[in-house]
């Protein structure tokens, strides 16, 4: 085996150190742009904001080059190269990017072609966004073979001298052209003279913007896919919303309600919350959830979804029950005539019967069609009442009958709302449905909750929700949100078909309830009231006639009662 011998970098550089210092100083120079243009490398590829990502290529752009000014373009899908970001020390401007300066509106994009079509080479960063040529002119002033007149322009009316510029493409992994990276006038770091950009500045700069493309190409990538995702997901509320117009609404107010409350949390300083702070991927996650709580309801028949009385199915049987009166009617007639031929003597007592009859008869149809409406609560004596009524008679295709059958003295013996158990059970599958679906989809790293906070909504505190009889310790600060942004949303709403809106006093009387019986987060409910969400989002979304005074002290020292 061949002995072999390696130089010692550290005796390398304590030879030069002796004989040559300037070469040494040099080599020290370049191991420090390496090390920083790995760690800008590094830097790029974590960065997932924009705005930052555009604000770092060119902050440290001027820093390798010891540049005086910069600007960054990005191309845009009208062949134009728009100003993202534009800085100059000596002039102290600074627009754009996370600046909160924006980018002048006198400042127009450069155009890629004229307006006969031919490309624009005569503008310099036109030229390289069309060509990808890096071009590095010392001294603007004494070259004739691009217009300068601008930069000119700018000198002689401000009292600058735009001299040496660099500029350099930035393409990404595909080669695409995606936006033009400039530097202007070069420092001498000793004198502060300026100098023009050297060839090995140059090339850090090449590599610094090939870096910079991918990265912005990358972050692009990965808006688009999340817009998508957005827009994926509000496309599906828009489904469930053409699909019922009774609960469209509920599937983008119920994310309002949600995002406010957790910002309120993230804010709040005192109680239980007060060390909670979600992320920005925390609040995606929270709102992304938030659109889909209800998704499962695509699946549930629109005639259980829609049933705005009790007697609905595809259509509304009220329709057939007051034609069944008008029978009764008939016959009641019939049968007064028929009396009075076979005994004119008693047609007084006859008629008196007869009106009787119709004044019964409309008393009870006026009676089953309130009952059809729904509402809270139905007491025991109407429902024994609709009974009585059901047990007349009446011919129908010849034969004898009740006049209402057992599944319509059921259904308007309904004793909140207008659905049946059984209707009930297929709403309150959409919770299943939901999860089943959330959880067969391929969600991100930063998504994966999303099931879990979008199926938690109809959960209480102590296990007596569903579909899984979670308690608090068992859900997220996410699903106890979303279980209160989905009641109140509930309570208030004004476009549903069995109930009317109620106020936010009376809203927050029932969540009071809801509170008292573990059946919402009593701390997250506190927030939602001391921090006035409930104010807020009625401000925006609520009809006034709702809005009325609520006694939040009240609420806020009520306590959830002592468990067995």
């Amino acid at each position: 085996m061949t002995n072999k011998s390696y130089i010692n970098r550290s005796d390398v550089k304590a030879y030069l150190e002796k004989v040559d210092p300037e070469v040494l100083d040099y080599i020290n120079q370049c191991e420090v742009q390496i090390d920083n243009l790995a760690e800008i490398g590094y830097q790029l590829s974590y960065e997932r904001d924009l705005p930052t990502l555009l604000n770092l290529i060119i902050v440290e752009g001027m820093r390798i080059t010891n540049a005086d000014g910069g600007t960054l373009y990005l191309r845009t899908d009208d062949d134009r190269l728009a100003f993202e970001i534009m800085k100059n020390k000596t002039m102290g401007t600074d627009f754009g990017g996370i600046s909160e300066t924006p980018i002048p509106d006198q400042i127009y994009p450069v155009k890629l072609y004229t307006e006969d079509g031919e490309p624009n080479h005569h503008n310099v960063s036109a030229y390289v966004g069309l060509t990808g040529n890096t071009l590095n002119i010392p001294d603007a002033y004494e070259n004739d073979e691009f217009d300068f007149s601008g930069a000119k322009g700018f000198d002689q009316r401000f009292g600058y001298r735009s001299q040496s510029f660099l500029t350099i493409a930035m393409k990404n992994h595909e080669n695409d052209i995606i936006g033009v990276l400039q530097l202007l006038n070069a420092t001498n770091p000793g004198t502060g003279q300026v100098i023009p950009f050297s060839k090995d500045t140059q090339k850090l700069i090449e590599s610094l913007a090939s870096q910079a493309a991918v990265a912005i190409t990358n972050v692009r990538l990965i808006e688009g896919l999340e817009n998508l995702l957005e827009s994926f997901i509000q496309l599906i509320a828009d489904a469930i919303d053409e699909k019922s117009p009774y609960t469209g609404g509920h599937c983008s107010r119920v994310p309002a309600i949600a995002m406010m409350l957790a910002e309120k949390v993230n804010e709040t300083k005192e109680g239980q919350y007060a060390d909670v702070q979600f992320t920005k991927e925390d609040m995606d996650e929270l709102r992304i959830a938030a659109w889909l709580h209800d998704v499962g309801k695509i699946t549930t028949p629109e005639y259980v979804v829609d049933k705005a009385t009790k007697l609905e199915t595809i259509y509304d049987r009220v329709h057939e029950l007051n034609a069944r009166f008008e029978i009764l009617k008939r016959d009641a007639e019939i049968e007064y005539l028929k009396a009075i031929q076979a005994d004119p003597d008693q047609k007084e007592q006859y008629r008196d019967d007869y009106d009787a009859r119709l004044i019964q008869l409309e008393s009870d149809r006026l009676f089953l069609n309130q009952c059809n409406t729904g509402g809270e609560f139905m007491a025991d004596e109407l429902k024994d009442r609709v009974k009585e009524i059901a047990k007349q008679k009446i011919v129908l295709n010849g034969e004898e009958q009740d006049l209402l059958s057992e599944d319509w003295v059921m259904n308007l013996n309904i004793s909140r709302g207008t659905l049946t158990n059984s209707e009930r059970d297929k709403i309150n599958d959409h919770i299943v449905v939901t999860i089943d679906m959330l959880e067969k989809l391929p969600f991100p790293k930063h998504l994966k909750r999303v099931p879990e906070f979008a199926g938690g909504h109809h959960e209480t505190m102590i296990g007596t929700g569903y579909p899984k009889g979670l308690t608090k310790d068992d859900m997220s600060i996410q699903a106890r949100i979303m279980g209160i942004a989905d009641i109140f949303e509930a309570l208030t709403a004004s476009d549903r078909p069995y109930k009317k809106g109620k106020t936010l006093s009376e809203a927050m009387r029932i969540m009071g309830f809801f509170k008292i019986d573990h059946h919402i987060d009593p701390d997250l409910f506190d927030v939602f009231l001391k921090e006035k969400v409930y104010r807020e989002y009625a401000d925006e979304y609520l009809d006034p006639k709702y809005i009325d005074e609520v006694d939040e002290q009240k609420y806020i020292e009520m306590q959830p009662k002592e468990l067995d």
